[in-house]
């Protein structure tokens, strides 16, 4: 029985050591924007919906929640000008997912800038995958930061506000005819050549035209279109905080 418990106690012990050299990594949503913005989380097919999907950050505020302790992968962004409307139904003027507070699984309206992120677990968080799309367009200054990862781990994102400069024939306006958002070419379009399908769904036909060119030159760590490269390359492993940041 002795010999029974002292292997326990041995057990525990590297159980207790493993969690303290691979502690939980963070999410953390920060909203430096001078005005209120709405995350929202959409996991991708078969992960767990986090945070119910959606949240309000008041301006210079942020919200930290335990990331996944399994593989999982999905995606950020942030939603602007919601309100609660007649009826009590709440809308956002972008990033709209289906009139909710908490999206629950439900994907948002475009052109909204979006943070892909996948993490995938092996005995510990060990290989993080992230990056910032502008394939959909853009609606806010949105950047990725790793904190306290092995490897290389940079800094992506768009730090650049897009909507003055928008293009107006990609320009999103709000009824007030504010610029709201600024769409991509497939989104304002909708081309094949633009949006990468069909005929051109292959990397060697998919090609950067002048609509991803002005997001690629404001922003070129971020994917601008289908098959884009981004500036920045990372190979980062079980960084202890993963900061999302709105309006770096």
């Amino acid at each position: 029985m002795a010999f029974f418990s002292s292997r326990l106690v041995v057990f525990f012990l590297l159980l207790a050591v493993a969690a303290a050299e691979y502690p939980p990594m963070l999410f953390t949503i920060v909203n430096n924007c001078p005005f209120p913005v709405w995350p929202a989380i959409l996991p991708n097919t078969g992960h767990e919906v986090l945070e119910g999907g959606g949240f309000e950050l008041g301006p210079l505020t942020h919200r930290s929640f335990p990331a996944p302790t399994t593989h999982w992968a999905g995606r950020v962004w942030g939603r602007t000008g919601c309100y609660h409307g007649r009826g009590g139904r709440f809308t956002c003027a972008t990033g709209d997912c289906g009139g909710r507070l908490q999206c629950a699984g439900l994907g948002g309206a475009v052109p909204a800038t979006l943070a892909q992120l996948s993490l995938h677990h092996a005995g510990h968080l060990d290989k993080t995958a992230y990056s910032v799309s502008l394939v959909d367009g853009f609606n806010l200054p949105m950047t990725v930061t790793p904190h306290e990862g092995r490897g290389v781990c940079p800094v992506v994102g768009c730090r650049a506000d897009l909507l003055p400069s928008c293009p107006r024939a990609l320009q999103l306006k709000s009824p007030s005819q504010h610029v709201v958002g600024c769409k991509s070419g497939c989104v304002a379009f909708g081309t094949d050549e633009l949006c990468c399908r069909n005929k051109y769904s292959t990397p060697g036909a998919c090609r950067s035209s002048s609509y991803s060119q002005y997001f690629k030159q404001a922003c070129p760590s971020s994917y601008t279109y289908a098959h884009d490269s981004p500036s920045l390359v990372h190979d980062c492993a079980a960084p202890k905080e993963l900061k999302i940041i709105f309006c770096h």
